[in-house]
């Protein structure tokens, strides 16, 4: 954590880690938003660690009750003792009412389980989803990872941009181009900048579904390396400042590359929420507050009501090699590809479908940590599958959507199935992917949907139940990544992709 002991900390990452080092050295007490109302500062799940002598690290308002809060944080460690409390409408507290006219309720626990908070800090720190789910609560938490902005950009407007980012507290790599610009960030206590040598060298990129990459220099020479390195990543933001015009010699030039359209749409262009700014410092915040709007579209369509359903019962009877969700792909099964997807990212559920008598597939399955359902009558068709995976998801009240995966598409990725639930809107009823201009799995499906699927017979798939919906939507699937492994030609095929 950059600044351990910052009062106002705000990502449970940060908390959870001034928790565990205070921990250390004796009793310390975790303060959870419980329930909100009204105009409330904060969400519920938000944190606050207090220590015996009135260290805090978070906050639960806008500085309305954090000192009563602590007070009585400092009241449960004297006597072991778990309080429940209320502030503004409804509350006893009659002499603190909240300004905003709404209300919090929290939780102080003055001796949390040290193992599960360590879990969830270590899942966060891990750029993974983690939920604290701690017995004195009546409800769990899901938590993001920290927001994490890429930089790769030279001049002042890179520098502006790296500076708010580091006041913000998010994450932060920069990647700048000349020497003197870095010997200036280096100055400004950037000790971490990567220097961009030439654009056949990039640095190694790690962008995943929580972070942006924003080009903050105008180059052609670089600007389709280090573009076209984005969208190979899973980052759910990726934007370059210039120009309409500029934008659109740049999408030129990436479409001169072979890159997807559907990839090209991906880049953002005019970057910011107000348009033409000319000065380093008005840019950066518009930047950022574009980045940040993104950031919580994503963080308001996570899987936590999606059923993942991983189909998984095929015969391989086209593979002349035995079986092809067994067989090896970059030095690991098939099957365990899609057995990989969105792991650590909180979801309703995790079921999979296998055949009889598919007990390696069973193993890796229930070892990677899917609910295994074996289909009987997998011989009839897709569709009892597809039944058998609905019937399981439909019985899970917290399942409002069911997200259907085909365990030989080894080459789906997080993002894209991040994107189905972004576009899975409330008035939608389904959302299925599309490549060759035509609509394939991946597929989700709002839970209005779930009686026509089990309503399937033999071979049909949910592509009929698709078809019939009023209320649809398609996301663009790049072609390479819509391989199905069906014949050893295809595995070879696939091989060859990977190491190309």
């Amino acid at each position: 954590m950059a600044n351990p002991l910052h009062p106002y900390a705000e990502h449970p990452q940060d908390v959870l880690g001034q928790w565990l080092a205070w921990r250390q050295t004796g009793p310390v007490a975790l303060v959870v938003v419980t329930f909100t109302a009204g105009g409330s500062v904060r969400s519920p799940g938000a944190l606050m660690a207090v220590t015996e002598d009135g260290r805090r690290c978070g906050y639960i308002s806008g500085g309305c009750v954090d000192a009563d809060v602590v007070l009585h944080a400092q009241e449960a460690l004297a006597e072991n003792k778990i309080l429940s409390l209320r502030y503004g409408v409804g509350s006893p507290f009659i002499d603190m009412p909240l300004p905003c006219g709404g209300a919090i309720e929290i939780s102080i626990l003055p001796d949390a389980n040290e193992e599960k908070l360590q879990l969830c800090h270590d899942a966060l720190s891990a750029r993974a989803n983690a939920t604290l789910c701690l017995p004195e609560l009546s409800a769990s938490f899901a938590y993001c990872p920290k927001l994490r902005i890429r930089i790769a950009g030279r001049g002042a407007d890179a520098l502006a941009l790296a500076r708010l980012v580091r006041a913000s507290g998010y994450e932060l790599t920069l990647q700048l181009r000349d020497g003197e610009d870095i010997e200036e960030a280096q100055r400004d206590g950037f000790n971490d900048v990567t220097a961009l040598k030439t654009p056949q060298d990039l640095p190694l990129s790690s962008d995943d579904a929580w972070t942006a990459f924003i080009l903050m220099f105008h180059d052609p020479d670089w600007e389709v390396a280090l573009l076209k390195q984005a969208l190979q990543g899973q980052a759910f933001y990726i934007g370059a400042v210039g120009s309409r015009k500029t934008q659109s010699r740049r999408r030129t030039r990436l479409e001169q590359e072979g890159v997807e359209p559907v990839q090209i749409s991906r880049v953002r262009g005019p970057v910011g929420l107000v348009p033409s700014m000319r000065d380093a410092s008005m840019l950066a915040v518009s930047t950022l507050a574009e980045i940040i709007g993104a950031y919580r579209e994503v963080q308001n369509t996570s899987l936590a009501d999606t059923g993942i359903i991983l189909l998984a019962a095929g015969k391989s009877e086209r593979f002349t090699e035995g079986d092809k969700l067994l067989s090896s792909l970059a030095g690991k099964p098939v099957l365990g590809h899609a057995a990989a997807l969105l792991e650590g990212q909180p979801v309703a559920a995790r079921i999979a479908v296998i055949g009889p008598g598919q007990s390696e597939r069973h193993e890796l399955l229930q070892s990677a940590g899917w609910q295994v359902i074996e289909n009987r009558n997998a011989a009839a068709g897709q569709s009892t599958s597809l039944k058998a995976g609905i019937k399981a998801a439909a019985a899970l009240p917290d399942v409002e959507h069911a997200l259907v995966l085909l365990a030989d598409m080894p080459f789906i990725t997080n993002a894209h199935l991040n994107r189905l639930r972004q576009t899975m809107t409330p008035e939608t009823q389904a959302v299925m992917s599309s490549a060759r201009e035509a609509s394939c799995p991946p597929a989700i499906f709002s839970r209005s949907t779930f009686d026509q699927l089990t309503n399937l017979a033999g071979d049909m798939g949910a592509r009929q139940v698709f078809m019939s919906l009023d209320r649809t939507k398609t996301v663009r699937l790049p072609e390479s990544d819509a391989l199905d492994i069906d014949t050893t030609e295809d595995l070879a095929r696939a091989t060859g992709t990977l190491s190309a």
